[in-house]
């Protein structure tokens, strides 16, 4: 599916949404003879998350000649937003953090530069399903750095102060938040965040969906599938017995209650120890991590939530030291150290071995076997997901819905066609073959 996306790239270039290169020194065109002028190539970084900034510092100090300044523009949809318009506006970073699910969309806007000439023998340094993420038609758009099979990071202090155990299907998750709430109302398994597009994206994923399909030159999209409406359900029970909280991730009171206890579990990307050890770091010790429950006992397959390439953008007056950068810190072993130490699980074949050796995360010093059992999550990663080329359209429209039928109280699972609908017009209007299961 992913070899025929620049088909739908070219439909895309047609339209009103196509974007230009935006800079004589675009790093498809551009003069790399300039990475060698005299003193250190400066260039601007984009990139969101705990890891960044020691992963430049570390990149600055091994490279005198090429030195990074560091943005957090912010994660996922916002920043690929802002690197849109700042593509427009010509004053795009030389490098972006860009999610797998969002790099199409990238693509299609002009945003993501074909790095290939770069990137020659880096293939073999990631698995297929991992570096399939970065590459279409052949050509490469971004050097993985990290990647996100869903998990469950649960506070285990509080599980066993609670007697619960830790779920191994969603079944039995359930009947795990219906006990937790029982014991102390004021306490909550999880969150169902109707913003987190691309964890539920995740949990349709593992249940089977496919919200984009290609082929040939034809799309079809189908968010309100059987599996993703089953999805729905799930939850939708859930907050109607009112054993989740159902509001908004990572705000202030959101982080309150989870460093008060009173939010017990995050299923998310294996990122989630790094973001969690930010907002909670005196909790270290308390948490950890477990497979993500089964939808079906006996299939362990998961979803990608997240994952990341850094990508060379068109807008670059230095393509050469852009994608030497990018390549560092996405294939390096002293980068795959800075993510390991940071709860981030790298993407590349070398970084993911070097777990084998390493500690644990840092809100998790004391599981000693989280990198083996993480090693195992990501043998059992679904390896082909399709996204389509309008995943910005999706998120938010996903976001509005799910946001809007939490507050009314009405079916989620009216949230999924409502979002397939916005998407279906979107692709419609901007002169792609689609059409709707």
């Amino acid at each position: 599916m992913r070899k025929n996306v620049t088909i739908a790239t070219a439909l895309l270039a047609a339209s009103s949404f196509a974007l230009a290169a935006c800079s004589s020194g675009a790093a498809d065109g551009g003069d790399a003879g300039d990475d060698s002028a005299d003193g250190p190539v400066t260039l601007e970084y984009w990139g969101w998350g705990t890891p960044q900034p020691p992963l430049v510092e570390a990149f600055n100090e091994a490279h005198p000649d090429i030195q990074v300044e560091h943005t957090d523009a912010g994660g996922g949809t916002d920043s690929s937003a802002k690197l849109v318009t700042a593509t427009r506006a010509e004053n795009a970073p030389d490098v972006a953090l860009v999610e797998y699910n969002t790099l199409p969309a990238m693509i299609v806007a002009g945003v993501a530069a074909d790095i290939t000439e770069y990137t020659a023998g880096l293939e073999d340094q990631y698995a297929p399903g991992v570096w399939s993420q970065a590459t279409f038609d052949g050509a490469t758009y971004g050097v993985p750095q990290d990647a996100g099979p869903q998990a469950l990071t649960y506070n285990k202090a509080r599980f066993e102060e609670l007697g619960i155990e830790v779920p191994k299907t969603w079944e039995e998750f359930a009947e795990a938040a219906a006990k937790v709430h029982e014991a102390d109302p004021d306490t909550y398994i999880t969150t169902f965040a109707p913003a987190e597009f691309g964890g539920f994206a995740g949990f349709a994923q593992q249940a089977g969906a496919e919200w984009w399909n290609l082929e040939g030159e034809s799309w079809t999209v189908n968010f309100d599938d059987e599996a993703s409406v089953a999805v729905a359900d799930y939850w939708q029970d859930l907050i109607d017995r009112d054993l989740v909280l159902a509001e908004p991730l990572l705000t202030p009171e959101w982080n309150s209650k989870l460093n008060e206890g009173k939010i017990l579990s995050w299923p998310a990307g294996l990122w989630a120890a790094g973001v969690l050890y930010g907002i909670a770091e005196p909790m270290a010790g308390d948490w950890a991590m477990a497979p993500l429950p089964q939808w079906e006992e006996g299939n362990p397959q998961v979803a990608f939530q997240g994952g990341s390439a850094a990508v060379v953008t068109t807008s670059t007056e230095h393509p050469e030291a852009a994608a030497e950068f990018a390549e560092w810190i996405g294939s390096s072993e002293a980068s795959a150290a800075v993510q390991i130490e940071q709860g981030q699980y790298p993407a590349s074949l070398a970084g993911q071995e070097l777990t084998l050796e390493s500690d644990p995360p840092l809100l998790m010093p004391q599981q000693d076997d989280y990198w083996e059992i993480a090693a195992d999550i990501a043998e059992n990663t679904i390896p082909e997901i399709s996204w389509g080329p309008n995943v910005n359209v999706a998120s938010s429209a996903f976001q509005d819905a799910m946001s809007k039928a939490v507050t009314d109280g009405t079916p989620l699972r009216d949230a999924l066609t409502a979002t397939e609908e916005a998407v279906f017009e979107d692709m419609e209007t901007a002169g792609f073959d689609v059409t709707r299961n």
